[in-house]
C-alpha cells in the first residue's frame, strides 16, 4: 500500500527541499523519502482498521525503507506518526489499483 503525499504537503517541507531532493545527486535520498511511504501488501481501510483495533488502538506498519509508521484511529480518522513524530492524516482511503492501494496523506513521512 501507498501513502501519498498531496502537492500542499510538499509545500510544507523548508523551502528549497523539493529542488534540492530533485538534482541528480540526491537520487538515493530521495528514493529513500519515497520508499518510507510504501508498506508491503494491499490492507482495506476497513482491515486496517481492525489491524489498529486489534493492536490496542495503534498498528504498526514497515516500511518499504525499513522504517516504521504508527497508524491509529482520531477523531474518526486515520492518522500516521513516523518515528520522529511527524504526523500525517489520511485525507483519501481505498483508492484501489491493480497492484495495490493508494491512500492520500496531507504529510510527508520522512525516512528514519
Amino acid at each position: 500500500m501507498v501513502f501519498a503525499p498531496v502537492n500542499a504537503a510538499f509545500a510544507k517541507l523548508p523551502g528549497g527541499t523539493v529542488e534540492t531532493l530533485l538534482k541528480p545527486e540526491n537520487k538515493a535520498t530521495l528514493a529513500k523519502i519515497l520508499t518510507s511511504h510504501v508498506v508491503a501488501g494491499k490492507m482495506s481501510a476497513a482491515a486496517l482498521k481492525k489491524a489498529i483495533k486489534m493492536g490496542g488502538g495503534k498498528a504498526m506498519l514497515k516500511t518499504a525503507a525499513d522504517g516504521k509508521l504508527t497508524a491509529m484511529m482520531k477523531g474518526g480518522k486515520l492518522m500516521l506518526t513516523d518515528e520522529e513524530g511527524g504526523k500525517a492524516t489520511v485525507t483519501q482511503a481505498d483508492v484501489m489499483q491493480s497492484n495495490g492501494v493508494v491512500r492520500v496523506i496531507d504529510g510527508v513521512v520522512p525516512p528514519n
